[in-house]
């Protein structure tokens, strides 16, 4: 077999694999969704002091829900926040492993797994709606993990496609192999956009 059969072999192998994966996300979030229609904790991801405002706001109307704020800022600022609301802080997990709004999901899946949470609310910014929707229907998706999402009014245009496209690869990496590409974008994501490349161009 030569080079080139070699390498559009492994590029359908690939995109099968993929195909397959993403197949199976929708119906695991629609399971999600009937075993648990309503959110049983709210997640919020860190990027600005008004999201963190917002969840406490957020927070006083569903006071049966734990939050977890992930990245967000400083913890004695954080606890003021939520001091002032008057939310307790048996009820605030603060979170600082995510660098990134990739690894906002994939560092805390586990843990939402390991408590049984089918279900979040997913509060962030309006202009990053959008690109948090795509990785979380991704890695929260393919953990059988469904979520509301909340948006946070601001003044900001939304992000480029082009970082949503670049974040849901990194998404879809992270399913394969368990890692997020986080400190080694460039390589691992060119790698992966070779292997989907003949997705996206069929």
């Amino acid at each position: 077999m030569c080079r080139h059969q070699f390498k559009w072999k492994c590029c359908l192998t690939s995109a099968t694999l993929i195909l397959l994966l993403l197949s199976i996300i929708p119906l695991r979030l629609a399971i999600a969704q009937y075993q648990s229609p309503y959110p049983q904790a709210i997640l919020t991801l860190g990027g600005g002091r008004d999201r963190e405002t917002f969840t406490a706001q957020f927070a006083q109307t569903h006071p049966s829900l734990d939050i977890w704020v992930s990245s967000g800022s400083p913890p004695d600022v954080l606890s003021a926040i939520f001091q002032n609301a008057n939310i307790p802080t048996q009820r605030v997990h603060l979170d600082y492993r995510a660098v990134d709004t990739v690894t906002n999901f994939t560092s805390l899946v586990a843990d939402f797994k390991r408590r049984q949470i089918q279900h979040i609310y997913l509060i962030t910014s309006d202009y990053h709606i959008p690109r948090a929707k795509a990785i979380a229907n991704l890695v929260l998706g393919s953990q059988s993990i469904t979520f509301t999402p909340i948006a946070v009014p601001s003044n900001q245009p939304p992000e480029s496609w082009l970082r949503i496209l670049r974040d849901s690869i990194r998404a879809l990496l992270w399913i394969i192999t368990g890692h997020t590409g986080a400190t080694l974008k460039p390589q691992l994501i060119s790698h992966l956009l070779f292997v989907i490349r003949p997705l996206l161009y069929h």
